[in-house]
């Protein structure tokens, strides 16, 4: 890999060659020299080279009607490999991805109780070192991390500006130090878009907002198959549009977010009130007895036909289809997915968001926009993660 990352003109061009790869599979010759715009010849100077390296494999011949049958080439499966790295507010997923996309095995990481602190910092780095050792693949085959964090992220700068944010110098950078390996970071919102855009629902669709909604609430945007991280990789705070004159104090200070009632804690919030109240749920004799409740408990207990559960996630179905609904009229996306942990709990949030899409938005416009539910739901993350580590060691600037 030291070669391709050298930063010369053969090396953007393998990287090149790799990204055609990642993104459409394996080809012919001639399809990839159409792709990277490069001459035959050239193409298969590369590709030879490519395949001594071990990086490119041949697949054998593709089955054609008559003439020549051409060789089909592609990513070499364990030439490389990629660690994920999902940091939930409740657990920690790892996951293990080979060369050519397949993941290889994951682990979910319980109790797992994501800090802003070193204790926090330190058991990410023993998991993930315990992690790579379990596998047993060679040091040098693993080529890089990707972590998730969620909050607001830089992944250029390799900033993080929600946990972790004490530290001076690019997480990145410390976690490289700490693990090893080469280490890359994201947003969470942003990694769960991009697996759900490489192996989800996704199909053949190129503009895409990806709406997270779990404990908070926020999307990502997917333009012309690329994903859009505005100037400082912000882009995407969807939760924190003021929406509301409610009062409700927000995590990030403000009062009135769209989060304060479009979220996973505002339904925890609302279930708890109204049980106060005196409405009934079958989880009543746990909140009134202040057992430990989770975002987990309330969508089991909606997908168990519980009537204060339903009402109230379509409730936040119903809101969050009507600012949808603004989205679609202001971006006109081919897809909407809806994911995150309340997407677990299918029609009950999917149809009270499509109702007030066709209720709020442009029918001219909201014709074009299908809306999907994830397909990967709660592996969109993991799945996300590696495949980033991945495609941010091949980035090529246009």
């Amino acid at each position: 890999m030291e070669e391709i990352e050298s930063g010369t003109k053969n090396a953007l061009i393998k990287k090149r060659i790799i990204n055609h790869y990642i993104y459409h599979g394996n080809s012919t010759i001639t399809d990839l020299s159409r792709a990277v715009d490069l001459s035959v010849p050239t193409v298969t100077k590369f590709l030879v080279e490519m395949c001594k390296n071990g990086y490119i494999n041949d697949y054998g011949k593709l089955e054609t009607n008559g003439g020549r049958h051409p060789n089909l080439y592609g990513l070499t499966p364990d030439s490389a490999y990629f660690v994920g790295v999902d940091l939930q507010a409740e657990a920690m997923v790892l996951g293990m991805m080979n060369f050519k996309g397949d993941m290889m095995q994951t682990k979910t990481i319980t109790p797992f109780n994501l800090k802003n602190d070193d204790e926090c910092i330190d058991k990410i780095c023993s998991n993930v070192k315990a992690f790579i050792d379990e596998s047993g693949l060679p040091k040098e085959k693993i080529i890089n991390i990707n972590i998730n964090i969620p909050s607001r992220v830089n992944p250029h700068t390799g900033h993080s500006f929600g946990f972790f944010n004490y530290i001076e110098k690019p997480l990145n950078a410390m976690f490289s130090e700490r693990l090893g390996y080469r280490v890359s970071i994201d947003n969470d919102t942003r990694a769960m878009a991009y697996g759900e855009y490489m192996k989800g629902c996704v199909e053949n669709e190129k503009n895409i907002i990806f709406v997270n909604i779990s404990w908070g609430l926020s999307i990502s945007i997917i333009i012309d198959g690329k994903m859009y991280y505005g100037k400082s990789g912000f882009a995407g705070e969807f939760g924190h549009i003021p929406a509301f004159d409610n009062e409700v104090l927000c995590y990030c200070g403000k009062k009135g977010c769209m989060e304060t009632e479009v979220s996973g804690s505002a339904l925890y919030r609302k279930l708890i009130q109204k049980v106060k109240e005196g409405e009934t749920s079958i989880l009543s004799k746990r909140i009134k007895d202040n057992e430990e409740l989770t975002l987990h408990d309330i969508i089991s207990a909606t997908n168990r036909e519980d009537t204060l559960c339903i009402d109230l996630v379509e409730g936040v179905g119903r809101e969050l289809g009507r600012h949808i609904s603004t989205l679609i009229n202001i971006f006109n996306p081919e897809l909407v997915v809806i994911g995150g942990t309340l997407a677990q709990t299918e029609d009950y949030l999917i149809q009270p968001i499509e109702a007030s899409v066709r209720k709020y938005s442009l029918s001219l416009v909201n014709k074009d926009s299908k809306i999907k539910r994830s397909a990967l739901l709660e592996n969109a993350g993991i799945v996300g993660a590696c495949m980033l580590a991945r495609s941010k060691m091949f980035e090529v600037d246009d």
